[in-house]
């Protein structure tokens, strides 16, 4: 994908190595049922009504299909009550398989017979033409949790295109296949912000796409949907899912060069680059033995380095022996770091004026700045180690998985709240009171909203801060207090089913949400901070 590439021929590796790699995938038992149900299957099962009837605009490419392999394509246009009216390609086109960086035109589907615009020819953002007659835009698209790869970025300018233009955006999520605990690297710095690192994360930011585009959306502000994926949880990595792996790229093919994209594919511009897609690393005067030795016996979980000279260039091949624990960010950044003690002729790109790739990549300059200075792996790691930290923290607002495997209620047929694009999971469920208002159980929606609940026995009074505003509610009672000023509701909290229920556009307005808006037709509500 993108700039992470040498131009060097691909090297069969060897049998053996092959063979260790599969072994080390694993996968799914031969007409075993995925663990994990996709985002696009549980929008046909439980949310349908998002898209039927709707003119809907479709951002994907040969990834968007389903458990069993069918192209959302070809199950949307089929579907009576889907007016599929065009579709939207990333980098490499909507079939996967143009070359890295190469220009793709739009063109009107030979088959379908409606526009398949190109994200990566005349412009990279949808433009108002492009957008132009769709009631909502949906994006399928399979990433492989590397902040430098373009997919993500292409989610993140239909997001901005959307807010422009009014259209709301439903994201169908889809597995991390490196998992969601691996969290690496420098995070990207707003000077070095570019189509290869589009926002301020970390080389691997452990999100799905779902969760991106609510970390993305706390900038942009568009009208998000993110229909999780069932059965799906933070400590899966893909293997787990027993989900096929569609190649997403021509240079990603498998599940191994995925993983190793990351590893072998930092060296941007130094002479140090990436062969077998992404599964070798090296370049010319490297001693290959000594470079498998440092690597080797540097500590780096679930991989081992076998020495492959190629030619005049000396390098590994990577053999991932626990895909779990590989870290490809961290084990691609030692690579670099060793491979400049190794060659004589390494060159740093520098930005100056013009970003360089290398940069842009790393999302900073610094980590250019201590190759040349020689620092070891270590010295470089524990450099972005406080912003990396800092960056854990604020993506847990983002997150929807958990160590549990979520169910989601079904649309229109219960009450469905979506905060900041991600669906709230009640124990109890909501309902409409007698006063026409939605009631909604109090500590899931004051957890949703990122506020912090407070209960008074004696009283009978609950209290919710957020962003320093206390409200205050008593049961059975329609007096509130906002920041001690007194308010009357025209309705009031009760107890049900063991849990405190209250009005949600009173509670959300009061705390100082941006928008609650409320669909009956759908019975959705959707509240944006």
């Amino acid at each position: 994908m993108g700039r992470i590439r040498t131009g060097i021929r691909p090297f069969l590796a060897s049998v053996a190595v092959v063979l260790l790699l599969v072994a080390a995938l694993g996968g799914p038992a031969r007409g075993a049922s995925p663990r994990v149900k996709l985002g696009n299957e549980v929008l046909l099962e439980k949310f349908r009504p998002l898209v039927a009837g709707k003119r809907v605009g479709l951002v994907t490419n040969q990834t968007g299909v389903n458990s069993r392999g069918e192209s959302l394509i070809d199950i949307f246009y089929r579907d009576k009550d889907i007016n599929l009216v065009a579709l939207y390609g990333p980098e490499h086109g909507i079939d996967g398989r143009a070359r890295a960086g190469e220009y793709v035109a739009s063109y009107l589907h030979p088959r379908l017979n409606i526009p398949v615009y190109s994200l990566y020819g005349a412009t990279r953002m949808p433009t108002p033409e492009m957008l132009a007659g769709i009631d909502v835009l949906v994006f399928d698209i399979q990433d492989i949790g590397a902040r430098s790869y373009t997919y993500m970025s292409t989610l993140n300018y239909c997001l901005v295109a959307a807010k422009r233009d009014g259209i709301p955006v439903i994201v169908l999520d889809r597995p991390n296949p490196l998992g969601g605990l691996i969290v690496e690297g420098p995070v990207m710095e707003d000077r070095f912000i570019s189509f290869v690192g589009v926002d301020n994360l970390p080389m691997a930011h452990g999100m799905t796409a779902g969760e991106l585009a609510r970390f993305f959306n706390r900038k942009i502000g568009a009208r998000l949907l993110v229909i999780p994926m069932e059965g799906y949880t933070r400590d899966m990595i893909f293997q787990d899912t027993g989900l096929p792996f569609v190649q997403t790229s021509p240079n990603i093919p498998d599940l191994a060069s995925a993983f190793g994209y990351m590893a072998t594919g930092l060296g941007e511009g130094t002479g140090v680059g990436q062969r077998d897609q992404f599964k070798w690393i090296g370049g010319t005067g490297i001693d290959s033995e000594r470079f498998a030795s440092l690597l080797n016996r540097a500590g780096l979980a679930g991989v081992q380095f076998v020495p492959d000279p190629r030619g005049s260039a000396g390098g590994v091949k990577l053999v991932i022996t626990d895909y779990r624990t590989f870290n490809p960010a961290r084990t691609g950044l030692y690579a670099l770091a060793y491979a400049k003690q190794l060659k004589k002729d390494f060159k740093v790109p520098k930005s100056g004026e013009t970003i360089v790739m290398f940069d842009k990549i790393m999302g900073t300059a610094t980590i250019g700045q201590y190759l040349e200075q020689n620092r070891s792996p270590q010295e470089i790691e524990a450099s972005y180690q406080p912003q990396l930290e800092k960056f854990k923290h604020e993506r847990k607002k983002y997150l929807i998985y958990g160590t549990e495997p979520l169910s989601w209620p079904v649309l229109g047929q219960q009450i469905v709240v979506f905060v900041d694009g991600a669906p709230v999971l009640f124990d109890v469920e909501p309902y409409i009171d007698a006063s026409d208002r939605t009631m909604v159980p109090i500590r899931a929606i004051s957890e949703a909203l990122g506020a912090e609940v407070g209960w008074d026995e004696a009283s009978r009074k609950v209290s919710i801060s957020r962003d320093g505003r206390q409200l205050v509610l008593t049961i059975d009672s329609p007096r509130a207090l906002i920041d001690g000023r007194a308010f009357v509701m025209d309705t009031r909290p009760v107890i049900r089913n063991g849990r405190t229920m209250v009005p949600l556009r009173f509670v959300g307005e009061l705390l100082g949400v941006r928008t609650v808006d409320w669909d009956g037709s759908l019975r959705l509500v959707t509240i944006c901070n």
